[in-house]
């Protein structure tokens, strides 16, 4: 469990198109659809279960560390910076960061992890 409190994602379990330049609450139309895509992302692959993640019902998990003010957290896992492209790179293969965490592979496409990313940067 140890390597899951350390994974500050999601989340996605856990997670945008706005990583390329809108992540950080941009309101252009693309990144506003990218986050909304990576909200459905995280409802559907059930990563409230295990984290707490703002602007999403029901996602009170606390096996996981809180996705809450997500861009606040300094590093993802305890290992990487907190940027775009890393949150992406953690999301796509968490086992390939951290061997030992208990975050689930979500079979995600890279865009898949763009759009939750961009989610998470948006709360």
């Amino acid at each position: 469990m140890r390597g899951l409190g350390q994974a500050a994602v999601v989340a996605a379990c856990l997670a945008g198109a706005g990583l390329l330049g809108g992540c950080g609450g941009g309101s252009d139309p693309a990144t506003k659809a990218s986050a909304e895509r990576g909200h459905d992302l995280i409802v559907k692959n059930g990563c409230g279960s295990c984290h707490r993640i703002g602007g999403v019902e029901r996602a009170n998990g606390d096996v996981g560390p809180s996705l809450e003010k997500f861009q606040a957290n300094p590093r993802i896992a305890g290992r990487l910076p907190n940027n775009p492209d890393e949150v992406v790179r953690w999301l796509l293969n968490p086992q390939a960061i951290d061997p030992t965490t208990v975050m689930p592979n979500l079979g995600l496409t890279p865009e898949q992890a763009r759009d939750i990313a961009n989610y998470l940067y948006t709360q």
